[in-house]
């Protein structure tokens, strides 16, 4: 039996479909979910939190491949058929819960030290409805993690790999370069799906790095000011970082003494660039 036969007979014997409101699409090409957790590079030493398992397809991978698997589910009917699935197992933990709500620091410590693991990962076919916030929780939260390998909508995954300071950045691009080195692993045509989405996927993987790209007085003003100049995308950058709280006038005597051009887009700077500006303001 193959995957997209296994996955047609779970669908069928729980009588469950791919429900919209979750953003749910299941992964039925073989050589996709082994690249994933080829390139996750999982070992028994590693704790793997999932999101979003769906019916486990990934799931039985991650538990063979890691020290302990937590999937963190919200669907309750996805809930019924991972329990019978893979509740014989002793290294897998299912929560039935919101992965936006979940105390993930206190959950990978515990875990870590509980299970005498080294390091966490995130291994997640995500739903696409909800990509950015959970990117950013992951992030944002500065958890203790090694590495990020997710399925995200490729114009998403090519915006987020995007070099800062090149073409197709957005803020994000920023947040995740600051905090990761991000690459695209592989495409994945939409019919590698059952159903098949609308648009094309990719893997994306962030490597999390020890210490953030740049250090910086005032992290807070960091991010508001990428916020600010990426808000007012299409202005340049001495009309959009008024939205910082500065005048005109002061923006330019500002990036002047930075030697950066005022005419410069959001796009045209450079991670340093924006620590600069952020250090100056401060």
């Amino acid at each position: 039996m193959n995957l997209f036969q296994e996955t047609k007979f779970i669908m069928n014997k729980y009588n469950v479909t791919a429900n919209k409101s979750y953003g749910q699409n299941f992964l039925t090409d073989e050589y996709i979910v082994s690249s994933i957790i080829d390139n996750s590079l999982i070992t028994k030493e590693d704790l793997v939190i999932e999101v979003g398992p769906g019916l486990g397809t990934l799931t039985k991978y991650l538990i063979e491949s890691a020290g302990h698997t937590i999937s963190v589910e919200l669907d309750p009917k996805m809930i019924t058929v991972l329990k019978d699935r893979f509740s014989l197992y002793d290294n897998f933990t299912l929560l039935h819960d919101d992965i936006l709500k979940v105390d993930l620091n206190s959950l990978i410590q515990k875990t870590l030290e509980e299970k005498k693991l080294k390091r966490a990962k995130v291994v997640a076919n995500l739903p696409y409805y909800i990509t950015t916030p959970i990117i950013m929780k992951l992030l944002e939260e500065k958890l203790n993690l090694d590495s990020i390998t997710v399925m995200v909508q490729k114009e998403v995954a090519e915006r987020i790999a995007a070099k800062p300071g090149k073409s197709n950045t957005g803020s994000i691009t920023y947040t995740i370069w600051y905090y990761t080195e991000p690459e695209i692993i592989l495409d994945v045509p939409k019919d590698s799906f059952v159903p098949s989405p609308k648009v094309d996927s990719a893997v994306l993987k962030l490597n999390v790095l020890p210490e953030p790209r740049v250090t910086l007085e005032n992290e807070e003003l960091f991010f508001k000011v990428i916020k600010a100049a990426f808000s007012q995308r299409r202005k340049n950058i001495g009309n959009s970082l008024t939205g910082v709280g500065k005048s005109k006038a002061e923006i330019k005597a500002m990036l002047e003494e930075l030697n950066l051009d005022v005419n410069s887009r959001a796009e045209n700077l450079s991670i340093d660039d924006y620590a600069r500006i952020a250090d100056y303001i401060s």
